[in-house]
């Protein structure tokens, strides 16, 4: 069956056992009565405390102080809930499309402003770039890692992060899709990633809401992923014109 390539067979064979075969590359396609995901993202019980870090452990006090308690401590708030219980920061995306609408992400960008990153929590597309801007007059220690639930590994890493900022490409191995960024000169400056690898997908904002459109019709695993809270999955059946619609419910760990 193989012919005179036994080599190439055996090597395609091999990764199909072990699960290392490379998935199919995403298609841009017309897409013909495409559907709607739409939802909302809460949070029920209290909200889990703000992480405290005292100022004068780090550098630069003074300028990153601007945003402290006034006591001096600088506040970290990982989850951000609305008054109507809607969670912010939820990435949603639809699993396994491999045929779609165009693919736009083609790379992310991430700023310092007051010793923070903005925005939280953003999406990041494997083997595509990522742009930091410091808006700062204080320089950086940036350091980016990807992660999965056992493991921690660096990405890269900008000692000194400049009002020049640095664009550098990520490069996930594995099956690992988390990534993390932080300063190591103000442990507060916190950002998170998640890797998707086709364009349907959501970030939510204040009110918990997200709505993904023109999706081939079809049965999808649409998963919800906060960088404190974890992952939930569900199931839907998307009708061609039509709509399917769930609600995810995050609780603190």
């Amino acid at each position: 069956m193989c012919g005179g390539r036994w080599s190439i067979c055996l090597a395609v064979s091999l990764a199909f056992m072990l699960g290392t075969a490379p998935a199919r590359a995403y298609e841009e396609a017309a897409v013909v009565d495409g559907g709607t995901i739409t939802g909302s993202v809460t949070f029920a019980g209290p909200e889990p405390p703000l992480q405290r870090f005292a100022l004068r452990r780090s550098p630069d006090r003074a300028y990153c102080g601007a945003l402290s308690d006034g006591s001096g401590y600088r506040l970290l708030r990982e989850v951000a809930v609305s008054a109507e219980g809607g969670l912010q920061d939820v990435v949603v995306r639809v699993e396994g499309v491999r045929r779609g609408k165009p693919f736009t992400l083609q790379e992310t960008t991430l700023e310092a402003n007051v010793c923070q990153f903005i925005p939280f929590v953003s999406v990041v597309r494997d083997r595509h770039p990522l742009t930091v801007t410091n808006l700062d007059p204080v320089a950086h220690d940036l350091q980016v890692y990807e992660r999965d639930e056992e493991h921690v590994f660096i990405i890269f890493h900008r000692p000194s992060l400049t009002r020049t900022g640095t664009t550098d490409q990520i490069k996930l191995t594995g099956a690992r899709r988390e990534m993390t960024m932080q300063c190591g000169m103000h442990p507060f400056m916190q950002a998170h990633g998640l890797a998707v690898d086709n364009p349907y997908y959501a970030v939510t904002g204040r009110d918990g809401t997200f709505a993904i459109g023109d999706l081939p019709p079809g049965t999808y695993r649409v998963t919800a992923w906060h960088p404190a809270l974890g992952e939930q999955q569900q199931e839907l059946v998307v009708p061609a014109k039509g709509t399917a619609t769930h609600r995810f419910t995050f609780h603190d760990k």
